[in-house]
């Protein structure tokens, strides 16, 4: 929705887990230790609103439940039992049915969307995890050590703190802050290479008229010694 509607304002949302670390049943939401979710509405500077009320609890619970009784149906009815099925059936069919029968107008006319300038939304949307480079410039990983390549940033991130996205389509990108410094494929393999480019040496610059001059004096002195 937000790569083709844009950006809102905010997110109301209920105190499940994956939206919110609550450290004690009942209480208040830790709004200082973000899930993935969190994180990725924060990049967003989209607020995220936890819902503290029995009224709001009940509307999202209904609206849940509307999905969980009418979409197992209408997958069955279909004889769909793939994934990829099932997310077509979604994109193409369910969602415009569902939002024909139960959306209602708004009492304004208008937007409040804002049109999304950035690039980068896999990188938002994906699972975030920080590793500290190795002496061999290496990363571990869910049971696997990760090789980054020599970059232009420098010669070897040894010692930096870098990211590690794990994206939807099950690929893996590490970034080093803005920069990103490598590209993995499902199975581990390398995707892209990050090239380096080649390092010009300085020009050497021709001696001052005065330091010619003492280097010819030396010479001299020492052929008449």
């Amino acid at each position: 929705m937000i790569e083709e509607q844009g950006l809102f304002c905010a997110l109301y949302s209920d105190r499940a887990s994956h939206f919110f670390l609550t450290p004690k049943a009942g209480e208040a939401v830790n709004h200082e230790r973000p899930t993935q979710i969190g994180r990725a509405m924060k990049d967003l500077r989209i607020q995220l609103i936890p819902a503290y009320s029995p009224q709001a609890r009940g509307r999202s619970e209904r609206g849940f439940g509307t999905w969980q009784g009418r979409l197992p149906q209408e997958l069955r009815r279909r004889g769909i039992t793939t994934l990829e099925a099932a997310n077509r059936f979604l994109r193409e069919e369910y969602i415009a049915e569902f939002n024909q029968r139960f959306s209602v107008a708004a009492s304004e006319r208008g937007t409040a969307f804002v049109p999304l300038r950035r690039k980068d939304l896999d990188l938002v949307f994906s699972l975030q995890h920080e590793r500290v480079v190795a002496r061999d410039n290496t990363v571990s990983f869910a049971n696997r050590v990760w090789q980054l390549e020599r970059s232009k940033l420098r010669a070897t991130l040894a010692g930096c703190r870098v990211t590690i996205h794990e994206h939807l389509d099950q690929t893996i990108s590490i970034t080093f802050g803005p920069h990103l410094v490598g590209r993995y494929t499902s199975d581990g393999q390398p995707s892209i290479v990050i090239q380096s480019p080649a390092v010009e040496m300085p020009r050497l610059r021709k001696a001052p008229k005065n330091v010619a001059s003492l280097s010819r004096l030396e010479k001299s002195r020492q052929k008449a010694a």
